[in-house]
């Protein structure tokens, strides 16, 4: 740029400018946020939409700025009472309009900031036009002002005059700048070679190879050098705001000077509208022409304007669209490249803040131009790549900040070693040196030949920001006229300091840099729409990372002028990059979730249930048997899904892998990132989503229907289970993500009741489903338990059940449940079990209370026949106690089962300490103290072990005791329950269903199950109550052996009808029971019976048979 003819009447110009600048973007900003307010209802000032205040606004607004409080008592009235209230909350916006008034009142920097300063005072000045209700906050103010004070604010003539004046804030400004037209218009002259490099298309950019490191590679370590440094990443918007606004200020020139008409023509040809203020835009070609139409002899420029109008809406989308595309490409390569070799961002740092700001500007022109373009010509306006761009961006934006060292490096060295050797000479070779631009340029050698690496090593913080302002006072000083040193004439010393100042920048000032070149916080409302494109569009999602890292952007749009704003802006970029972060995690989660669901599909063809049609096709093949209808489709063998006849062939699993290993890549891109002083995980979004989502789909996959009572098998769900857990640890391919933390978490939580959410469990399901459904159906006689199956089986009844029982109980149904609750899930299931068990144990008791006179005799007089028989026939209940007692000894056998599937589960997974746990029980030394002895039986019990005495149940019985009754009532109780169901197994012959089957090893009503109910009762009670187990055991095999000997004497046939099948109940309680022994029931009971009944049981089992 050549220096602008500018005459500053005052010194401290440089300064001027710097902070007239800043101040004017912070008013911008305070604008912003009062038109914004304004257009909100719920931000409004309340005074403006009060409805007793709408006639006192209407007559403000009419009679502004005249103040007339004497004659209109009565529509200024309610004004009078609100006064005070008005004056304290109107005060921030009117005394901002006071400061814009304030504000209106008045080499490369130099020329920058010049022009900076008159788009800033025009923007300001255009956005106060834009605030419709700036008269009513204003006369409001002034009114309560005055009712207040007697008086108007002081400000308030000066101020209302300005805001009339404004109403057309261009044509008024046009009036204004006349003084300056030729000091403006050789400013914006001066941008001749600058504005048209700059504003080329991607073509041409594409030839001149331009941004790429590798075209020439023997230039690779070169420094990147330009004559004019700064201006090689000036942002190009603010360049067309400048030609643009500046030339409408100084149309004069115009129609004098053919080059600034040529500038003038290419700006209105490459936009349609003008970023004035974030998202506050300007339609450059409609205001141009209303403003030109009033002036006489303009109607060639008027025409021009209208073609420019024609050429921006039919070519400017498209230009812009290719420039887009070739930029995607370029910053690709550079990004690439210097992750490789990050030593190059010292050389060619330029050209990386060229292909920011490149970017930069693509991006900010389609985000003003989407919504303000003619829907015919959309389609060059909605970009589904532009997160591609942003992420490079994002990517190059990181290399800066990662190897900043490595530029620093560099860059103290070469200003040390080169800069100040050149400059040096220079200054030596000035024919002509005032005493005040020898001192400065003295300075600048001086401060840049004392840098060394050391400083960098050290990590001293480096600040060249009065080096800088110096060389703008230089510019200041050399741009007067008659200036003893004229830049004009030392062209060389110009761009030497500017390629200096560049160095500089590089060393202390990176951050800022990248806020001048990168930064999009401008458009921090524009990018949701952008994000859910990016995110449809699978090849994209991978770059959908750049809309989280854009929110770390936002704050850097904040003004130390407006604080107000800050929290806004912060809780903004905080609920968008919350908001971007949970959608990213959802969808992959979807992904997830649909692989999922293909895995587990493919995984239920492997069923065993599945291979019996492909087995009945074998065996008719084999016996040629035709079955089944002609031309019936042979059924697909599992695993056919992985035969490829051609790799063009894409299956909807390819495509979900592919979607989720891109949509990965971006939550992987950063482990953190931080927003206004909050640190955001994207992995733990995924995390938390995954683990909220396997927890769902496996209480899902239970397929659990409270109506039918329905559930899935054990091994089908754990199949299930598994194909999903093997999908979700493909994820740690993808991302790094701990996935076994999210299997802790889900699957201990579904071992427990309720998860952390309150929502049922597996663990519940099944526990209910077992609990309510089989074990009902057993007790209402529809299924039998099978010892030797070691499994429940339905029985053939007149209502067949829903289910078969053999397939939710067998051993590998409950080791494939076990496996799922695991041993806190299991043992939730037992203390459930036990609780069925403590109430049916309460029903016995009460039953023992009502007959306790005649079992105390009962129980002294088992010696004596005919006395039993009588008193036998006293007894109620009997049938009840028995029913009771098998029942208990149903859920007893079920809980074994599930006992030693948890056994066979652990002893696969922690062999070691499972036989550790064994070795301790059983060698517990017999004069252990119980509590002691107990604590082992409970871990033993809680690794599947099965125990002489079960904790479990005796933790159950134990919270029975009753207060009202004594420790000898209850002791007693429970010797006389074990009396009752001694002299009560008996009756148990004269039922059909008695009946012993060899084939089960058991009965169909399930009495069998008696032998372990009774050994275990026993046992717990005893324990309780501190009682001799064997004695009582003893004692009730004494009382039962005699009972059933009586009816080998009976010769009533239905009484006897399966006298053989009861016998062999005994033989079952010894065997069961770790405290009888065989020689004690042939004390009692001649073995030659029992013998005798097997073989009479077995002979009447092949007769049946046969």
């Amino acid at each position: 740029m050549s220096r602008s003819v500018l005459q500053p009447s005052q010194q401290k110009l440089a300064e001027k400018l710097t902070i007239l600048n800043d101040r004017g973007v912070g008013m911008l900003t305070r604008l912003y946020n009062i038109k914004k307010a304004c257009g909100d209802p719920k931000a409004k000032p309340s005074y403006l939409i009060d409805k007793n205040l709408e006639s006192a606004v209407k007559f403000i607004v009419r009679k502004f700025p005249a103040v007339e409080t004497r004659n209109n008592n009565q529509q200024l009235a309610q004004l009078q009472k609100e006064k005070s209230e008005i004056l304290k909350n109107l005060a921030l916006y009117y005394f901002t309009f006071v400061d814009v008034m304030e504000f209106k009142t008045v080499n490369f920097d130099l020329t920058k900031n010049y022009l900076d300063l008159i788009i800033t005072y025009t923007t300001l000045m255009i956005l106060l036009s834009r605030i419709e209700e700036r008269k009513a906050i204003i006369g409001l103010y002034n009114y309560a002002h005055e009712m207040t004070h007697g008086a108007s604010d002081r400000e308030y003539p000066r101020l209302g005059q300005m805001i009339v004046d404004y109403e057309n804030p261009l044509k008024k400004m046009m009036e204004e700048f006349v003084p300056h037209s030729k000091s403006l218009s050789d400013a914006l002259i001066s941008l001749q070679m600058v504005y048209p490099r700059r504003n080329l298309s991607a073509d041409q950019w594409r030839n001149a190879q331009l941004l790429s490191l590798i075209s020439a590679p023997s230039t690779m370590l070169n420094p990147a050098q330009s004559d004019t440094m700064p201006c090689e990443y000036l942002s190009l918007d603010a360049m067309e705001k400048w030609i643009i606004f500046g030339f409408i200020l100084c149309h004069g020139v115009l129609n004098s000077d053919a080059t600034a008409l040529n500038l003038w023509k290419l700006a209105l040809q490459s936009s349609s509208c003008l970023a004035l203020f974030r998202d506050e835009v300007f339609h450059i070609h409609k205001a141009a022409e209303d403003l030109f139409v009033n002036i006489r002899g303009y109607n060639k420029r008027i025409n021009d304007i209208r073609e420019c109008k024609e050429a921006a809406v039919s070519h400017a989308g498209s230009m812009h669209r290719e420039r887009r595309k070739f930029l995607r490409s370029a910053l690709k390569e550079l990004a690439t490249v210097l992750s490789d070799q990050p030593g190059l961002l010292g050389p060619k740092a330029l050209f990386v803040f060229m292909a920011l700001s490149f970017a930069r500007d693509e991006i900010i022109w389609l985000l003003r131009h989407a919504d303000n373009m003619p829907k015919k010509s959309a389609d060059d306006f909605i970009d589904k790549h532009i997160a591609e761009l942003i992420f490079y961006m994002e990517e190059l934006r990181a290399h800066v900040r990662k190897y900043g060292p490595v530029m620093q490096r560099y860059y103290v060295q070469y200003l040390s070693g080169f800069d100040a050797v050149v400059l040096n000479e220079l200054v030596q070779n000035l024919s002509v040196c005032p005493e005040d631009e020898s001192i400065i340029m003295s300075s600048f050698v001086n401060t840049m030949t004392s840098l060394s690496v050391k400083q960098v090593e050290d990590g001293e913080v480096f600040d060249f920001r009065g080096m800088r302002l110096d060389w703008f006072r230089l510019q200041a000083y050399t741009s007067v006229s008659k200036a003893s040193l004229s830049l004009a004439d030392h062209r060389e010393l110009g761009k030497m300091m500017n390629t200096i100042i560049f160095h500089t920048k590089m060393v202390d000032s990176l951050v800022e840099m990248l806020v001048e070149t990168s930064d999009l916080s401008i458009f921090c409302r524009a990018f949701e729409k952008m994000f859910q494109q990016c995110l449809e569009l699978p090849s994209q999602s991978r770059y959908s990372i750049a809309f989280p890292l854009l929110c770390t952007h936002f704050m850097s749009c904040t003004h130390e002028l407006c604080p107000e704003e800050r929290h806004h802006i912060g809780d903004r970029s905080l609920s968008l990059c919350n908001m971007f972060l949970d959608e990213m995690a959802k969808q992959a989660r979807n992904l997830i979730t649909d692989i999922c669901t293909e895995q587990c599909t493919l995984s239920d063809q492997l069923l065993p249930k599945h291979c019996a049609k492909t087995i009945s096709q074998a065996v008719n093949k084999k016996s040629k048997k035709q079955t089944g209808k002609k031309g019936e489709p042979e059924r697909e063998k599992p695993g056919v899904e992985s035969m490829r006849k051609n790799r063009l062939v894409v299956t909807n699993l390819d495509k979900l892998h592919t979607a989720l290993s891109e949509l990965c890549f971006s939550i992987n891109y950063v482990p953190n990132m931080v927003v206004w002083e909050h640190t955001f995980t994207p992995r733990e979004y995924l995390t938390s989503h995954l683990e909220i989502r396997f927890t769902k789909s496996i209480v899902g996959m239970t397929m659990y229907n409270q109506a039918t009572q329905e559930i899935a098998k054990p091994s089908e769900l754990l199949t299930s289970v598994r194909a999903y857990m093997t999908v979700l640890q493909s994820i740690e391919n993808y991302v790094q993500i701990d996935i076994t933390r999210v299997f802790n978490n889900v699957l201990l939580q579904q071992t427990q009741h309720l998860d952390s959410h309150g929502e049922p469990t597996i663990t519940s399901l099944y526990t209910n489903w077992y609990l309510e459904t089989l074990l009902r159906q057993v007790s209402n006689g529809h299924i039998a338990y099978f010892p030797a199956m070691k499994a429940f089986v339905n029985l053939p009844t007149e209502n067949e059940l829903t289910f078969n029982a053999e397939e939710y109980s067998d051993i590998s149904e409950m080791r494939a449940l076990s496996e799922l609750l695991g041993p806190y899930g299991m043992k939730f299931l037992s203390e459930s079990l036990m609780w069925h068990i403590s109430s049916q144990v309460a029903e016995l008791k009460k039953l023992v209370v009502e007959n306790v006179e005649v079992l105390t005799q009962m129980r002294t007089s088992f010696d004596k026949p005919d006395q039993m028989a009588a008193l036998f026939k006293r007894l109620s209940s009997v049938d009840s106690v028995l029913k009771r007692m098998t029942i208990i000894g149903v859920i007893l056998s079920f809980r074994s089962l599930a006992q030693e599937a948890l056994r066979d589960v652990l002893s696969y997974h922690i062999p070691f300490l499972v036989s550790s746990i064994e070795d301790f029980k059983d060698h517990i030394p017999r004069e252990t103290d119980m509590k002691v002895a107990m604590n082992v039986y409970e871990l033993s019990s809680a690794a599947g072990l099965p125990c002489e005495i079960d904790p479990a149940l005796v933790v159950a019985l134990s919270s029975q005791k009753s207060e009202n009754i004594s420790p000898e009532e209850e002791y007693k109780i429970a010797c006389l329950l074990m009396v009752f169901v001694a002299v009560s197994l008996p009756t148990l012959a004269s039922n059909v269903m008695s009946q012993y089957s060899p084939a089960i090893e058991g009965h169909c009503n399930n009495i069998h199950c008696l032998a372990k109910a009774i050994n275990q009762i026993a046992a717990a009670l005893f324990t309780i109550h501190k009682g001799s187990i064997e004695d009582r055991l003893k004692e009730f095999l004494a009382l039962a052996s005699s009972s059933l000997l009586k009816i080998g004497q009976e010769t009533d046939k239905t009484t006897t009808r399966n006298r053989e099948s009861v016998y062999l109940l005994l033989d079952m309680i010894v065997q069961e029971s770790p405290f009888l022994t065989m020689d004690l029931l042939e004390s009692c009971f001649p073995y030659v019976l029992l013998r005798n009944a097997y073989h009479a049981v077995y002979k009447q089992s092949v007769t049946s048979s046969a």
